[in-house]
């Protein structure tokens, strides 16, 4: 059989948003990394609030033939699980990866570019809402860019491309089910009021 492959008449980078409740966020993304791979593309994640827990992510994509990298910058969720670290450190974390984000997009060395949990980062007041617009905008016309993490800004939709929700229906977590290696319960969040004092 003899397989087709695609070339669009006019390339153009796109927006893709995904986000939602459920499970499935990252791996989407690390899937498309995976696609990439396989299309001779260079792609850059750089993942915010995560650090402090292993990712099978950071090893697994160091055994791909690619031209990817993968950036993780935080020191684990903000406000949620006995995280130590106060606001001010997870905002200056998030700071910088709006900075890095900047030179991955300048260099003229990656197509892709995944900012992995920059919804959460926004909702969470660790990046701001005119940043996150300022880097879509910003972003070369043939770069893909792709933004996870779930409540995802209206205005950040509005400018995306493509928007994915991924709904949460039944997860292991609820029936008392322990984190597993590859397949991780989702984080609860605390509520923004929660730590509005962490933040002054």
């Amino acid at each position: 059989m003899e397989i087709t492959r695609l070339i669009p008449k006019v390339p153009k980078g796109l927006v893709v948003v995904i986000t939602g409740s459920g499970k499935g966020k990252t791996t989407t993304a690390l899937g498309i990394m995976v696609r990439a791979c396989g299309h001779n593309l260079r792609t850059s994640m750089i993942q915010l609030m995560k650090g402090d827990i292993y990712a099978g992510e950071w090893d697994g994509i160091k055994k791909m033939n690619c031209q990817v990298e993968l950036i993780s910058t935080g020191k684990g969720f903000c406000g949620i699980q006995g995280n130590p670290y106060p606001y001010k450190e997870h905002r200056e974390n998030a700071q910088e990866v709006i900075r890095l984000a900047g030179q991955k997009m300048e260099s003229g060395q990656f197509d892709i570019l995944i900012l992995d949990e920059i919804n959460n980062a926004l909702f969470l007041h660790l990046v701001d809402l005119e940043q996150v617009l300022e880097v879509i905008r910003q972003k070369p016309a043939g770069m893909h860019l792709v933004l996870t993490g779930r409540d995802a800004h209206p205005q950040v939709i509005e400018l995306a491309d493509t928007v994915s929700e991924i709904i949460e229906i039944k997860h292991a977590y609820r029936k008392g089910i322990e984190p597993q290696p590859i397949i991780k319960p989702r984080f609860l969040f605390r509520r923004e009021q929660d730590f509005l004092l962490e933040r002054q």
